[in-house]
This record gives C-alpha cells, sequence and structure tokens, in this order.
C-alpha cells in the first residue's frame, strides 16, 4: 500500500491532495534514482500507532519508525487519537504500541481510537499484518492489558498476526528493541525496496537517559506547606548546568533513588542476616546491603515474593485472600502493609539472602510532573513533591523517593535523573489562545511551568488556574507566585477549592461548576484545558465536571457533549497528566 493512498484518501482540499500528490510523485522519483533503479519500485509503507500516557510508548514507535527506515521502508508514526477506525482497514502493515493505563485501561490517546474499534460499525481488518509491543507494569494485576487487548480486537477482526505480541515490564528497554529487530525486517522482506543497511546509530539514545541517568546536584530543599500542615509539600531546584540537557514545559524528571537505610536495616534484621552476605545482582555479586539500598524495590512487594511468604506461612487468612483470586479484598489487605510488615508478621518465614533477592523487583525510577520553564531555567529543573509518610501495623512508613529527596539529599549527593518529553501536554504554539489549568495540590506543578513560559514568552492568552487543597492557612502553595501573576495580568482568572475550610467540601471541579458559564465561553474561544493530579478520583470528577458544564451551557445533548470533549481530545485541546 503506497503512503500517498493512505494519506490522500484524508479530508484535503483539492489544492492540498494536488501538492501532496506531486510531492510523493517527486520522492518516488527521488527514491528511484538513489537505489540506481530506472524501474518504478512501490516502497512498503509500515504504520506505527501508539498509545502512551507518559511519553514511553512514544518514545518506542519513534525508534520503530527510524529503523523501519534502514531498511527501506516509509514509516507513518502517529498517535492513536490522530487516526480514524475506519483509516485501519487501508492499512497493509500495522505495528501497535501501548502502555496501560490505570487498572487495564487504555492510555488517554488511544481511548477514542479502541471505542470505535470496539463499536459494531468496525468493519472487518482482513489483509492487516500487525504485531503488538505492550508496555506495563507487573506490580499491576492487570499486565499490558492494553495490549493484550489490542491484540485480541485485531485477530477477532480478521487481521494476521504476524509475529506474537510482546509484554515488556517496567525495564521495557531491551525486550522493546528485541522486538523491534524482528518484526521490521519481517514487514521489510521481500520488499524491492529494501537496499538499505540497518543504521546501528539510529536508535541511540542520548547521553544521559534511563540506563545512564544524568547526576544532578540539589540546590534547593524548601517546605512549601505550613509545619503545622497535615501534608508536607516540598519545592526542590536541581542543577542540570553543564549536562547539555534541556527540558520543556510539561515534561516529566524521573528520579533514581536508593532506599531508606533504615528499611534496609530493619529488612536485613528480619530475614536474620547480617547485611554483608553476597547475593548476584546483575551477574555481579554484591553485599546484601547494598543490593537492598540501591537495586531493588523493598517496599512494595512483588506477587512473587506475596505467594512464597503466603505458601511458607500457612497464614490461612492471607492464604485464604490470595486463593480467592479478588483483588478488592487483596488491596485491602495490602492496604498501608509494606515487605516489612508481611515479614513481621510472618516471622515463620525463613529466606537465605540471595533467596529473598530472587523474589523482588528492581528499583525503579520515580517520574514527577516539572514545575518550571526549560526557558526561563534552562540550567535547573523545578519538582513540587508531596513527602509520603505515615504510621501503620505499629510503625512509621515513608515513600521511597519523595522522602528520599526530603530527607537522604544533600548538595554533596548525586540526584540521578532523567527528562521524559510529554510531547502533548505542552502550551499552545498559538500565543494568543487561553488555557484553562486545574491542578490541585501537587497537580500545579506543570502549570507553575506553564505560567513561567507564558511569561518568557509574552503570550497575550488568558490563563485560568483551578487550584486547591486541605486548607487554605497550611496548604496554599506558591501563593506568593500566584498573586504576583494576578497582580501582573498573567493569571487572568484564580479560582480556589479549600475543601476543609468549610463544613461543606469543596473541590476544583466545584468551581468549574460554578464558573460553567465562562469556561465554556473560553472553551468557544479555542481554549486548551489541562489537567493534572489524582487519576482515580479528581481526574474523573473533573471529567464529569467538564462534559456538564459543555451540555448546560452550550445546550448540548448527552451525546452532543460526549462529541464535544472528543473533539476536544482529538485537536490536543483537552490533555492530561494524571496518576
Amino acid at each position: 500500500m503506497k503512503l500517498s493512498k493512505i494519506l490522500l484518501d484524508a479530508p484535503y482540499n483539492e489544492g492540498q491532495r494536488a501538492w501532496l500528490s506531486g510531492f510523493f510523485t517527486g520522492m518516488q522519483t527521488h527514491m528511484n534514482q538513489n537505489t540506481g533503479s530506472s524501474i518504478e519500485t512501490e516502497t512498503r509503507t509500515i504504520t506505527i500507532l501508539y498509545g502512551s500516557q507518559t511519553g514511553s510508548a512514544e518514545s518506542v514507535a519513534n525508534d520503530a519508525g527510524a529503523v523501519a527506515k534502514t531498511y527501506g521502508l516509509l514509516p507513518i508514526v502517529k498517535s492513536m487519537d490522530e487516526i480514524e477506525a475506519a483509516a485501519l482497514t487501508a492499512i497493509d502493515y500495522l505495528l501497535i504500541i501501548t502502555s496501560t493505563y490505570g487498572e487495564g485501561e487504555m492510555p488517554d490517546n488511544a481511548q477514542m481510537l479502541w471505542d470505535s474499534v470496539c463499536s459494531d460499525a468496525m468493519p472487518r481488518l482482513e489483509g492487516v499484518n500487525y504485531s503488538v509491543l505492550a508496555l506495563g507494569d507487573t506490580s499491576y494485576d492487570l499486565f499490558c492489558q492494553a495490549g493484550i487487548d489490542w491484540d485480541n480486537k485485531l485477530a477477532e477482526l480478521g487481521a494476521t498476526r504476524i509475529y506474537e505480541r510482546t509484554d515488556c515490564d517496567v525495564d521495557f528497554e531491551e525486550p522493546a528493541e528485541r522486538w523491534i529487530s524482528a518484526v521490521i525486517p519481517q514487514v521489510a522482506g521481500g520488499t524491492g525496496a529494501v537496499n538499505a543497511e540497518p543504521d546501528t546509530h539510529a536508535t541511540e539514545k542520548p547521553e544521559y537517559n534511563r540506563k545512564n541517568p544524568y547526576p544532578g546536584s540539589l540546590l534547593v530543599n524548601r517546605l512549601l506547606t505550613d509545619a503545622s500542615s497535615s501534608k508536607e509539600t516540598r519545592h526542590y531546584e536541581i542543577s542540570i548546568a553543564g549536562s547539555g540537557l534541556s527540558y520543556e514545559a510539561g515534561d516529566a524528571l524521573c528520579v533514581v533513588p536508593t532506599n531508606c537505610p533504615d528499611l534496609v536495616a530493619d529488612i536485613i534484621k528480619a530475614l536474620a542476616c547480617n547485611g554483608d552476605e553476597e547475593v548476584p545482582v546483575n551477574g555481579e555479586l554484591v553485599l546484601l546491603e547494598t543490593a537492598l539500598r540501591t537495586h531493588f524495590e523493598i517496599k512494595t512487594p512483588s506477587k512473587e515474593l506475596l505467594e512464597e511468604i503466603a505458601t511458607r506461612s500457612g497464614n490461612q487468612e492471607f492464604n485464604g485472600i490470595l486463593d480467592s483470586g479478588d483483588k478488592e479484598k487483596l488491596s485491602d489487605y495490602l492496604w498501608g502493609r509494606d515487605t516489612l510488615d508481611l515479614l513481621l508478621q510472618n516471622p515463620v518465614c525463613e529466606f537465605a539472602a540471595a533467596e529473598f533477592i530472587a523474589l523482588l523487583k528492581p528499583l525503579q525510577h520515580r517520574a514527577y510532573s516539572i514545575s518550571s520553564s526549560g526557558k526561563q531555567w534552562p540550567e535547573t529543573v523545578h519538582l513540587t513533591v508531596a513527602s509520603v509518610r505515615y504510621d501503620a501495623h505499629n510503625r512509621p512508613h515513608k515513600g521511597v523517593c519523595s522522602t528520599f529527596l526530603a530527607d537522604l539529599v544533600t548538595p554533596e549527593t548525586p540526584v540521578r535523573c532523567f527528562f521524559t518529553p510529554n510531547k502533548v501536554f505542552r502550551v499552545p504554539d498559538d500565543n494568543s489562545l487561553p488555557i484553562i489549568m486545574v491542578g490541585p495540590g501537587t497537580g500545579i506543578a506543570p502549570f507553575r511551568a506553564f505560567l513561567q513560559e507564558r511569561a518568557y514568552r509574552k503570550a497575550s492568552g488568558k490563563n485560568w488556574l483551578f487550584f486547591g487543597d486541605r486548607n487554605a492557612a497550611t496548604d496554599y502553595i506558591y501563593r506568593d507566585e500566584l498573586e504576583a501573576y494576578q497582580e501582573s495580568g498573567l493569571l487572568t482568572r484564580l479560582d480556589l477549592a479549600f475543601s476543609r475550610d468549610q463544613e461543606a467540601k469543596i473541590y476544583v471541579q466545584d468551581r468549574m461548576l460554578e464558573q460553567g458559564a465562562e469556561l465554556f465561553q473560553w472553551l468557544e474561544q479555542g481554549g486548551y484545558f489541562f489537567v493534572c493530579g489524582d487519576a482515580y478520583r479528581m481526574a474523573k470528577d473533573v471529567d464529569q465536571a467538564l462534559h456538564n458544564v459543555i451540555a448546560e451551557h452550550g445546550k448540548f445533548s448527552e451525546q452532543q457533549a460526549i462529541d464535544f470533549v472528543n473533539q476536544l481530545k482529538k485537536d490536543k485541546r483537552y490533555v492530561r497528566d494524571v496518576y
């Protein structure tokens, strides 16, 4: 299938079609000349669609596209919200690369296409050859569910699987590279266009990345909330001076932590070890204490560890919950419990050091929305992080990375980090367009960056922020900055919702409903609607409020409101950074 056939079927006007037709004719002629062929050849097109919540699937899709070019293929790399379901019927070779969001759900940019593919109106896909790469996390019950669903649905619709689905855990780079290396040559096989040798440099990553984090230095660690607050939220500034790294407002910084030394010591004691036992890590022997501190996830127990503790302990309650398969009961049982709790509560379980290590998952980075503009702060990156601290089961508990930053990092301690771009969660290129930002709590982080970005650009567009937390007196973070932005006129509107300052709780979605008429007016003016924060409650409530505002003030039916919101999503004017 020619690239021109797919793209010229899109809804262009006649002038655009003529230009594209000429462009593809010229490109084909140029390719034929470069291959030394006097006979017109048809270059094989491969369509690569990604469903991505944080950018990982998008990055892999671009890598796959780069490799496809080295094999003489014409790759079309698109977000799933950039294609209509009916267009899938015209694709000869299709690669699906998707992460799984939440509890087995599709990423935001994949949901509309998935709904269309699952509808009764979806045509058959005989003639489509496909393969699926699924990104996930085995700590979740529905591991790689979005990829599994795509794989099954495409087969159900008659498409031909040309390579088995690959499911990747959080360390996805190597299995993703193997999948790309296997499936791309298979697509390229047999086409006369294959004349290029694979370029081993095509998918080279920047010098600093997930496998080689940059050792940043902490410049600022400042408490944002009042000392009397029920929460602890901190502002961090990390130097990247001289690194060659850069970032955009809307990106995330991934921080690679080390585990709390006290927790490490307590686990070693619970294992009846002394910490200097040697255990295998990545083909080398290291001390148990080092392995637990720097290499493995020791707070959240893996499924393998849960099953082994249940088996060895004979704990009837725990075994009954695991055997029942009731995920809600298991979640309730594990709420507030970590690996150490399970060891202490089941002392009959005995593990040799190496045996215990084998049951753990690798220690992973934590991603934080950046709260600064890279244009205004090119040599530093700012984070807004809530420190996780709570008491449960007769002992204190702490978040791994949030308290690593708060308690363990000194100016001399390197903060190993790397950036994850989010190309969709961006300030609009058109500086005249209004933006609406909904970010309670630490969800304000990217919007602080957005406001800095708009100020740097001297953007004329209106800016509206919905912010809130528990109490204004103790939790109104960045108050001085926000009020200064109001006084300068940069922040056109600021609507606040402090839930516990009155008897009836008030949230950001309530403020949206109160100001629905103006909110709808801003959307009608081409406004962008951004949401950042808790995915499970806040983001869902905000989404429902948005639908209600549009239905009421646009005088739409429920379906018309849904269509309006879907169009906002397709236009990248309704974008979420939720977790």
